[in-house]
C-alpha cells in the first residue's frame, strides 16, 4: 500500500523572497570583506610631544641644561673676571682728573716763585727747597689720586662681576626646573592634540566598519522578516554590528561600576552597624 505524505509548502511569494535572499547572500559573500578599511589605527605623536621628548633628552636633563650658565659664571670669577665690567670711560675720567690736578699743581709752583721774589729769595736756596718740597708732596698726592681712581674703578667692576656671577649661578639652578615646566606643558598640549586625532581616527574607523557591514545587516534584517512571515510568528532582528565604545564611554562605564561598588559597600556597612 502506497504511503501518502502531505507537505505544507510556503506561499509562492515567500519562496520568491527566500530565493532572492539566497541570490543576494551568495553574491555578497563571494568576495572577502575588506577589513583593512576599518582596521584600528594609532594616532602619531603630536609635534609638541616630539619637541618635549627632544628637550627632555637633549637639554632638560643632566649637566647640559645648565653648563652654559656655569661656564659664563666662571668667566666672571678669577683675577681677570672684573675686566669685562670696567667702564670704557674710566681712562678718560682719570686723564681729565689728573690733568686738572697738574694744572693746579703748576699754579702752586708759580706761587712759590712769587713768594720768593717778594721775600728777596728769588733764585736762592730757600726757593729751591720750597720747590722741591712742594713737588714731592704734589707728586705723592697725584699718585694717591690716581691710585684712588683706579681702586674705585676696580671695586665697582669687581662688584658688578660678583653680581653677574651670582646671577649666572642662580640661573644654572633654575634652568632644569624651567625646562621641566616647558617639557610638561608641551607634553600635555601634545597629548590633548593626539587624543583628538585618535578620536577622529576611531570615528572614521567606526564609520567604515558600519558601512562595510551595512549590506550584511540589510540581508540579516530581510532574513528575519522572511522567517517571520513563513512561520507566522513575530521575529526580532539582532544586529551583528555593535559600535565599539569610545574612550569616554569606557571611562564613564568604569566610573559607573565604581559608584555601584561604593553604593553596595555603603549598604553593607549600614547593615553591619544596624
Amino acid at each position: 500500500m502506497a504511503v501518502q505524505q502531505t507537505q505544507a509548502l510556503p506561499p509562492q511569494y515567500v519562496e520568491d523572497l527566500q530565493r532572492d535572499l539566497g541570490t543576494q547572500l551568495t553574491a555578497l559573500t563571494a568576495a572577502p570583506l575588506a577589513t583593512d578599511k576599518f582596521a584600528p589605527k594609532v594616532a602619531g605623536q603630536d609635534q609638541a610631544q616630539l619637541d618635549a621628548y627632544t628637550m627632555a633628552t637633549t637639554q632638560g636633563q643632566g649637566i647640559g641644561a645648565f653648563q652654559p650658565y656655569l661656564s659664563q659664571a666662571g668667566a666672571y670669577s678669577g683675577p681677570q673676571g672684573y675686566q669685562g665690567f670696567m667702564s670704557p670711560y674710566q681712562q678718560d675720567v682719570m686723564n681729565a682728573t689728573l690733568a686738572e690736578y697738574d694744572s693746579q699743581a703748576a699754579a702752586g709752583i708759580t706761587g712759590i716763585g712769587q713768594q720768593a721774589a717778594m721775600s728777596g729769595n728769588l733764585g736762592g736756596g730757600r726757593e729751591g727747597v720750597m720747590r722741591a718740597q712742594y713737588q714731592n708732596k704734589s707728586d705723592m698726592n697725584r699718585a694717591l689720586l690716581q691710585s684712588g681712581l683706579l681702586q674705585q674703578g676696580f671695586t665697582q667692576a669687581n662688584q658688578l662681576a660678583n653680581q653677574a656671577f651670582g646671577q649666572q649661578q642662580s640661573l644654572a639652578q633654575q634652568v632644569p626646573g624651567l625646562y621641566g615646566q616647558d617639557i610638561s606643558t608641551l607634553g600635555s598640549a601634545g597629548a590633548g592634540q593626539q587624543a583628538q586625532e585618535q578620536a577622529q581616527l576611531d570615528a572614521t574607523r567606526e564609520q567604515n566598519r558600519l558601512r562595510a557591514y551595512e549590506p550584511y545587516e540589510r540581508l540579516g534584517f530581510q532574513q528575519t522578516g522572511i522567517a517571520s512571515i513563513a512561520s507566522g510568528a513575530p521575529g526580532q532582528y539582532q544586529s551583528m554590528v555593535q559600535p565599539n565604545p569610545t574612550p569616554l564611554q569606557n571611562a564613564l562605564g568604569i566610573a559607573g561600576v565604581g559608584a555601584g561598588l561604593m553604593t553596595g559597600y555603603g549598604d553593607y556597612l549600614r547593615g553591619a552597624n544596624a
